[in-house]
């Protein structure tokens, strides 16, 4: 399969991942563990049907010494016991700000309530950041078919 366009060298393309990837790095400034971020970024992929960045934060994940079981149970989470409560906060807000339009409204407020309880206000910020970072990327992919499976581990910095 070959990309419908370069993300990295056409003209616009590369400035916008230039632009965008300088923004979305405030996120892993706050204190968030890398664990929670790259868990959360998978769940969202898979959702988002993303090959490219499924590949790469499962990689990513082991690479950082994260088990298979809770890197295969992702999917799951909410039937596995091997996730904390804030991770779990993390992993619903990341899927109600993902299936946007299949709620009533957005992200419920139990939803935002249960990660208030976990994470302080500029935590919060950036999980939203984080969701809407990989939201974007899943879409860039997806939109110019990035081929998947050759990702290698600190291979985009």
């Amino acid at each position: 399969m070959n990309a419908r366009l370069d993300l990295f060298t056409n003209p616009v393309l590369g400035k916008f991942v230039k632009h965008f990837n300088a923004g979305a790095r405030v996120a892993m400034d706050v204190g968030i563990p890398l664990a929670t971020l790259e868990l959360l970024e998978l769940r969202v992929s898979q959702i988002n049907g993303c090959a490219v960045c499924v590949d790469m934060h499962s990689k990513d994940l082991a690479h950082h010494g994260e088990s298979a079981v809770r890197i295969n149970l992702v999917a799951a989470w909410r039937e596995a016991t091997v996730y904390t409560d804030a991770e779990r906060a993390a992993l619903e807000l990341a899927e109600a700000g993902t299936r946007i339009a299949d709620g009533a409204g957005g992200v419920p407020d139990d939803v935002w309530l249960n990660a208030s309880k976990h994470y302080s206000e500029e935590q919060l910020a950036a999980l939203v950041v984080a969701i809407a970072g990989i939201n974007t990327w899943n879409r860039l992919n997806v939109l110019t078919q990035q081929p998947a499976g050759d990702y290698v581990p600190g291979q985009w910095g």
